[in-house]
């Protein structure tokens, strides 16, 4: 990388109030701070439906918005958190990759220098209906691109984000890992039901596993999520089980330590790409070196605000959001001290402003409008 390059790849994303590594950055950092490599789908999210669709019929929804999707999701709520973000995907040359590629490169900062456009190749679609605080999906697409999207060198980077498949090795991940790049995974659900933990082969590649709690419990043979995070502890360095309702438990293998934060009760809109924003919540966390109970709080935060709003990259908040909602609680009435001095940290972080209300509402973007021809 050339020192032009170099400099443009570490601005920090438009809009970004706060960079949360500020304190930890050298002149010799790697270009940098987060790379992950994925699908990126056009989602177009309904909201506001009574409930859900029924057959032979026809349903309004009052609300719609559209956005990328897929990896975006992760994409966008990291860089909104102010780390320089790269990703490496496949673009339809359709004008719904023309539209994804344009939001995540200009609008929020990604660098897309790893990604590239397929000619013919037709963007995956997926339609999301958010009711009753649930959500319905149908989604479309072709077979990807033969030729992978990852790079067989991924660039330098702080971290990654990685999604293990059971019984498929990424070579990227083992390339990243032994660069130094520190790899935080997560995993689907295993539709062959073998849940063989020998099976997520990447795993040890690792430094983080942030799997929900069936997983965890299913990857470990055990009852209770907390057991299952021991357990998986004994194969990662450091495990994060998110418990929904009940917040999330994490145990860090090397030390022994243990930490569990609650989650913050918020009215869901709709949760599509909360396990996102938690994971980039949680990864920011890590790479400031906050102690390990502030950064399953502050993953917690982000996805609770997330559900507030709907669609997953369009929810994903940034710092202006996170100090809106804690000037908010500090100054309502009858708040829990104890709660509140869990969120303490955040004192020294969030923008100074104060005129802003919270909620915030962002503007929704839709496909055809605000784009010069």
């Amino acid at each position: 990388m050339n020192a032009a390059s170099n400099a443009i790849a570490r601005k920090a994303p438009p809009h970004c109030q706060v960079d949360p590594l500020a304190a930890l950055r050298r002149p010799d950092d790697p270009p940098w701070d987060v790379y992950l490599t994925g699908t990126v789908f056009l989602d177009i999210i309904f909201t506001g439906l009574d409930s859900a669709p029924v057959r032979g019929t026809e349903s309004w929804a009052r609300g719609m918005g559209s956005s990328p999707g897929g990896v975006a999701n992760m994409a966008t709520a990291l860089a909104r958190l102010g780390l320089r973000t790269s990703l490496a995907a496949a673009f339809g040359d359709d004008h719904y990759g023309e539209y994804c590629w344009d939001a995540l490169e200009t609008g929020e900062g990604i660098d897309l220098t790893p990604s590239r456009s397929v000619p013919g190749w037709h963007s995956p679609v997926t339609v999301s209906m958010a009711y009753d605080d649930e959500r319905t999906m149908v989604s479309h697409g072709h077979e990807p691109p033969p030729e992978e999207p990852a790079p067989d060198c991924p660039p330098y980077a702080r971290a990654a984000v990685a999604s293990l498949t059971p019984g498929v090795r990424a070579p990227w991940i083992e390339q990243a890992g032994r660069k130094g790049t520190r790899i935080f995974a997560d995993v689907g659900w295993d539709d062959t039901g073998a849940w063989d933990l020998a099976g997520l082969a990447d795993l040890e590649f690792c430094e983080a596993f942030l799997p929900n709690a069936q997983e965890a419990m299913r990857y470990t043979g055990t009852d209770c999520p907390r057991r299952a995070a021991h357990a998986l502890a004994r194969h990662v360095p450091l495990a994060v089980v998110t418990l929904g309702a009940e917040g999330a438990y994490a145990v860090d293998g090397g030390t022994g330590e243990a930490a569990e934060v609650p989650a913050i009760a918020v009215e869901a809109l709709d949760p599509t790409g909360a396990g996102d924003v938690f994971v980039a919540g949680f990864v920011t966390g890590t790479l400031a070196d906050w102690p390990l109970a502030d950064r399953l709080a502050f993953a917690g935060l982000t996805a609770a605000l997330s559900v507030q709003e709907f669609g997953g990259s369009l929810s994903a908040p940034g710092w202006s959001e996170i100090g809106a909602w804690w000037r908010t609680v500090q100054s309502l009435p009858g708040q829990d001290p104890t709660a509140l001095k869990r969120y303490a940290f955040l004192d020294g972080l969030v923008p100074s402003e104060r005129a802003r209300p919270w909620p915030l509402r962002r503007a929704v973007p839709t496909i055809g409008f605000g784009r010069s021809t």
